[in-house]
């Protein structure tokens, strides 16, 4: 198949996924790797082919922004932009065979939080509380692995914000995509500047993802969420245990 029809197509589903539950980067990454991109490359190329739809998202949720908990939305905003910078920087000095090493489990860690993460949050809620300059450090954490890798960050942040209290949680989901975005933004400029993107590949999918997008939005409004969630986890399951055979049992 030709490596711009299959990168296309890719993006398709992957901007489906983004639309529907998240975990875009799970078929976006591996595409491109199948395509012939080292997996560095693949990585960064990934997240600038899906950080328009991101960033569309972001816009959408505008008016809902507000301080997280005790937290100014400000302060967060700037700790997210510092993690995703050094997280970013951090991606472009790993080797291609590091990163496939290190890969599967980063994978892993994204399909426990896409399968787990809201569970394990009301667990954490139950018996824990956070102060603010604690949420401020794991939001550093957090936008490191965001600008490094970020499958399910969203999550991650959702579960960490909501150890402040019982604030609703959907107060919580415009907040969630800017700082998503602005853990996106800085990488995407990182990896432009170091020239570590993959043209080609990246604008193939971009195009893909935009049409999957608007696609997946539609048929959210009809697929019964169930369905939905069952097909996004027995993908992210299904390609996190294709990269452990891959990198370790082959």
């Amino acid at each position: 198949m030709n490596t711009m029809i299959l990168t296309c197509a890719g993006g398709m589903v992957a901007g489906a996924m983004n639309a529907l539950a998240g975990g875009g980067s799970f078929v976006s990454l591996p595409t491109l790797i199948a395509a012939g991109v080292p997996p560095v490359l693949a990585n960064t190329s990934s997240t600038v082919a899906l950080f328009p739809g991101g960033l569309a998202s972001a816009w959408a949720y505008r008016d809902g922004l507000g301080p997280v908990g005790a937290v100014p939305l400000r302060a967060l905003l700037a700790t997210t932009l510092c993690g995703g910078l050094v997280g970013a920087l951090l991606l472009l000095r790993t080797s291609s065979a590091a990163f496939a090493v290190v890969l599967p489990w980063l994978l892993l860690v994204a399909s426990i939080a896409l399968a787990f993460g809201r569970r394990i949050g009301e667990a954490l809620r139950a018996r824990w509380r956070i102060p603010a300059h604690a949420v401020v450090a794991v939001q550093f954490a957090l936008g490191i692995y965001g600008g490094y890798f970020g499958g399910a960050v969203g999550i991650m942040m959702m579960a960490m914000w909501g150890l402040q209290g019982s604030r609703d949680l959907k107060l919580l989901n415009a907040p969630r995509t800017l700082l998503v975005s602005a853990a996106n933004t800085v990488a995407v400029l990182a990896f432009i500047a170091a020239g570590a993107v993959r043209w080609p590949e990246t604008l193939a999918m971009l195009a893909g993802a935009v049409i999957g997008g608007y696609g997946g939005a539609h048929i959210g409004r009809r697929a019964p969420p169930s369905f939905i969630r069952a097909v996004t986890l027995c993908t992210t399951v299904c390609i996190t245990l294709a990269f452990f055979v891959k990198t370790y049992f082959r």
